[in-house]
């Protein structure tokens, strides 16, 4: 059996780095034909060209010049000397690589400038393992009349545990969906206490090494918010049979209740490579992909319910869903903005959701939804999240 040929796009983020080391433990099931990155660390992004020896590299930024020279020496130092890829650079390098040739694009870009190269590997007929949750949460009906039935794998870990659990029964046979969250660095904490809580503080993630803007939005809850449209979206289940629970051990990494009364859960230790691994083989499971849960070892599991007043971002991104349009977009692109500003120093953390509740309570949405329709909603959303940071500003 010929190796998967795998494209992936983020490839110098946290989720890239962890695949190619999937990649690495099964070379007989998957060969890299393509990479992409935003181009801030084009030092990586050649040694992991010549390391994979992936026949395209996309970058939105940098220098390309540059990157060639860095691959030559990082191909001459590994013995690879005669290695010349084809470089892709610009602001749509992501997108024209999601469209190389490929059994599976993995689309670890974080952010909505992810949708483009959703819509292009779906476009292609590539398996689109989905790391990048903005794109099918900005992008909603688009990307799912552009996909074909399973053609889309999730990778985040609380979906992937979805689409295992699954598996115990028919989609007539769901009840509910149990999204686990950690809880983040504040768990426990009254709204009140979270007022002067600092940029360094809510990059204390106690479970997961995650980019600034993933840590931040799990420290506020945005990120499970956004992960409860995504679900919605994936699984085709209406918002109210979507639950969060806080489970701070994040062992388990999300449930699925049947009609029947039982409820099925997918636990192992907090390791993206798992997931990865899954969304790359889908459905094939990958031996030793990631380690597993040492049942010789005494452990204790907890579950609480989400505290919603000091914790509002669930039901806000809810409410985004159930408007539809471009809501789930504009309250993505006000959160951005406002974490940017909050590691800034210009505003409290818990401005952030403030703010995108206030940005949401002005927007009209559209009468369709389009490419176009999803920019212009996400430019006027920061224009208008700006104006209120500027207000509110300490």
């Amino acid at each position: 059996m010929q190796p998967r040929r795998i494209v992936i796009l983020g490839s110098t983020g946290s989720i890239g780095t962890q695949a190619i080391d999937v990649v690495d433990g099964a070379p007989h099931l998957f060969e890299v034909v393509a990479l992409s990155s935003g181009g801030g660390n084009l030092e990586l992004l050649a040694r992991q060209a010549v390391h994979t020896g992936a026949a395209a590299v996309g970058i939105a930024g940098g220098d390309p010049a540059r990157l060639e020279s860095l691959i030559a020496e990082a191909a001459t130092k590994a013995g690879r000397r005669g290695y010349r890829p084809e470089i892709i650079s610009g602001p749509d390098a992501s997108t024209r690589i999601a469209a190389v040739p490929a059994d599976v694009v993995l689309n670890g870009i974080t952010g909505s400038i992810g949708l483009a190269p959703t819509l292009a590997a779906l476009q292609a007929g590539a398996t689109l393992a989905l790391a990048n949750k903005e794109s099918l949460i900005v992008g909603g009906s688009l990307v799912k009349a552009a996909a074909r039935d399973g053609q889309i794998v999730p990778v985040d870990s609380e979906h992937s545990a979805i689409a295992q659990c699954l598996r115990s029964g028919t989609a007539a046979e769901m009840d509910r969906l149990v999204l686990t969250a950690s809880g983040g660095p504040f768990r426990g904490r009254s709204r009140d206490e979270l007022h002067e809580v600092t940029p360094q503080e809510a990059l204390a993630h106690p479970t997961w090494d995650m980019g600034v803007m993933v840590t931040t939005n799990s420290a506020t809850l945005v990120n499970k918010g956004l992960e409860v449209i995504e679900a919605h979206l994936l699984f085709d289940i209406p918002l109210d049979r979507i639950d969060v629970v806080v489970h701070p051990q994040s062992v388990v990494h999300s449930m699925v209740q049947f009609i029947d009364g039982s409820t099925i859960a997918q636990a192992s230790p907090p390791d993206m490579r798992l997931p990865i691994a899954l969304g790359l083989g889908w459905p094939h499971r990958v031996a030793k992909a990631a380690p597993a849960c040492d049942w010789t070892q005494a452990a204790t599991w907890t579950f609480e319910p989400l505290d919603v007043k000091a914790f509002p971002a669930v039901d806000l991104a809810k409410e985004a869903a159930r408007q539809g349009s471009t809501f789930p977009a504009v309250f993505n692109a006000a959160n951005e903005e406002a974490v940017t500003a909050f590691h800034a120093g210009r505003i409290r953390f818990t401005d952030i959701v403030d703010t995108v509740a206030g940005v949401l309570s002005e927007h009209s949405g559209s009468s369709g939804l389009t490419v176009e329709s999803v920019l212009d909603a996400e430019s006027w959303a920061r224009a208008r999240a700006h104006e209120r940071l500027a207000v509110s500003s300490l």
